[in-house]
């Protein structure tokens, strides 16, 4: 099995394992569930889920109709776990409320002053923003906290009458057998232990049923992972790319705050052929987002994306914005960057993949919360119009010819290549490549000299051993500025039930030691921003007795380890409901 993962041979175990994802058997085996009948279940209280749920329950107000719809939500509250810059592009949410502004949407600050820097390791330098293509300003946009206007987005559902339930995780899908078609979901299994038993707290969850059931999970969700294997969804797709975003939130003295500054960075402490950038906006009570991404095709297995981003802090065009503040939050979360080419088949027997789920983040533009509404309401309208003409558990068609119909089909078929070309030609002259082609394409109504640049493999294929690079020397966290991980994981206000199954699974527990260690120096010690794994030696001074262990109470929920995992090891899962971070603010 182990050498069999590093020659990519792994990819039938790894679905099989996706597909066979259930809470421990014996705790489960046999139990008899209570069931609950909607016309449509959404999985996920983000945007995307939130704002499909609204239109349901519009069109159906408008027509005098009525249609149940319930709303699953991991996270203790709505919002929870939603982590995002943001710079957020009003466009759907004028969609789903034009009267938004009236109704108190917590759009707080709106953008006036743009600016995007190169940086070296003591000085940068800014880029005129005339020369970015048009769609990379941020005219009429504002800086908000996405957690919030998500909790908002809930306020306004449940006033229209959509059931929604935090604190219930979605463990696995309930399948309509043989055909394959998906009929509901699972949600709310608590009490078993971390040996996989019932406890006296036991409660086998509940089966929600839909006539759809729209998956909206959010980056590498384990349900749309276990819909994709099985309907084969992105047999037609390139491999879906990521990046991870680590993001602190900083209050800072009044004298500091510039309310309305978006500014992007790019270049340094990364080299030219390791993709990312960072992200840093002035908003509501002196705040700051700060932020760092890093794109996940990095070759180097000793990179740490966490210790990239403390590092950046010290540049001085960026510390000179949080010294003398505070940092209040701390978290991290992939990002779909994989854009147009991408995109797997978006409707499935029973339901459908809406939002990051599916992935419609613009990367240029930093942004992907408008296109994660409005394919939520796209899938809403099609949904609703089946369901009021007596269907149920079909193909939604209707929702695929929608989204290649919409504006946010042709805004990521018009930034296509930019990710492309980052990865084969570096920073410096695939962002310029990049630049070029996406003006060339406002000016020509969307033709590309490049035409559709091919990802070509995963994140996990890019990374290369150990012995072709030299470790990275980080500089020690000065308390400050900069900090380490455990402290970062305090702020984040993580909690897991400490009796409960690790929700991070290995397929095989050789790999990590036999493989990943010797092979690639273990990379998830590095590449986890929440000090989850680590390899542990008996003997430290000899690095004798090497043993993997897994932190799973530290887990932030970022997913990255699923992504990045050489091997393609480490699969995650739902843990019980209410489990994991709690932003606020963020």
């Amino acid at each position: 099995m182990a050498e069999d993962a590093i020659e990519g041979g792994a990819t039938n175990a790894w679905q099989e394992a996706v597909i066979d994802n259930l809470p421990p058997a014996e705790a489960l085996a046999g139990v008899q569930r209570e069931v609950m009948e909607y016309d449509v279940v959404i999985v996920g209280g983000g945007p995307a889920g939130l704002a499909s749920a609204i239109r349901l329950k519009q069109r159906a107000e408008k027509d005098g109709k009525d249609i149940s719809v319930a709303v699953l939500e991991k996270s203790a509250e709505i919002g929870g776990h939603i982590l995002s810059g943001a710079v957020i592009d009003p466009r759907a949410l004028s969609e789903l409320f034009p009267d938004w502004k009236e109704r108190g949407a917590p759009l707080e600050t709106p953008v006036t002053k743009d600016r995007f820097m190169v940086l070296g390791p003591m000085g940068e330098i800014s880029l005129p923003m005339f020369a970015l293509p048009p769609m990379m300003h941020n005219d009429g946009c504002y800086i908000a906290s996405l957690g919030n206007i998500a909790r908002w987005l809930g306020e306004q559902a449940e006033a229209l009458g959509v059931e929604v339930y935090p604190g219930m995780a979605a463990s696995h899908v309930v399948w309509d057998e043989p055909t394959g078609r998906v009929k509901g979901v699972v949600a709310g299994v608590f009490g078993i232990d971390r040996h996989g038993k019932p406890t006296g707290d036991f409660q086998p969850g509940i089966e929600l049923h839909g006539k759809y059931v729209f998956i909206a999970e959010g980056v590498r969700g384990s349900l749309a992972k276990t819909i994709m294997a099985r309907h084969n969804l992105c047999d037609a797709a390139e491999p879906q790319k990521f990046g991870i975003g680590l993001k602190e939130l900083w209050q800072v003295p009044a004298e500091k705050h510039q309310p309305g500054l978006a500014q992007h960075t790019t270049g340094w402490p990364l080299d030219e052929f390791t993709g990312g950038g960072s992200f840093m906006y002035h908003f509501g009570d002196r705040y700051v987002a700060i932020g760092y991404v890093v794109h996940l095709n990095y070759k180097n297995p000793f990179l740490s994306p966490f210790d990239e981003f403390q590092r950046f802090k010290h540049h001085p065009s960026i510390a000179e914005h949080l010294e003398g503040g505070t940092r209040i939050s701390y978290g991290a979360r992939a990002i779909t960057e994989g854009g147009f080419q991408s995109v797997p088949k978006l409707a499935f027997p029973g339901g459908a993949l809406i939002g990051c789920s599916a992935g419609f983040v613009n990367v240029p533009r930093i942004k992907g919360s408008h296109n994660a509404m409005k394919t939520g309401m796209l899938a809403a309208d099609a949904a609703y119009d089946a369901v009021i003409a007596g269907r149920a558990g079909d193909e939604l068609i209707e929702y695929q010819a929608a989204y290649e119909s919409s504006w946010v089909y042709q805004e990521l078929k018009r930034v296509r290549n930019a990710k492309p070309l980052l990865t084969r030609f570096g920073t410096s002259l695939g962002g310029a490549l990049g630049l070029f082609d996406m003006w060339f394409q406002t000016l020509t109504g969307g033709f590309s000299l490049f035409g559709t640049l091919k990802h070509r493999k995963t994140d996990a294929a890019s990374t290369e051993p150990a012995s072709k690079h030299k470790p990275i020397a980080y500089p020690k966290p000065d308390g400050v500025l900069s900090f380490d991980k455990l402290s970062s994981v305090f702020v984040s206000n993580t909690n897991h039930a400490e009796e409960q199954p690790a929700h991070l699974k290995l397929l095989d527990p050789a790999i990590p030691i036999q493989v990943n260690l010797p092979k690639y120096g273990e990379p998830a010690r590095l590449y986890c921003p929440a000090g989850v794994y680590e390899v542990v030696y008996g003997d430290e001074a000899a690095k004798t007795d090497p043993r993997f262990v897994i932190n799973a109470q530290n887990c932030v929920h970022c997913k990255t380890c699923d992504i990045k995992d050489p091997s393609q090891n480490i699969v995650w899962t739902t843990p019980e409901g209410g489990g994991g971070p709690n932003y606020p603010n963020m």
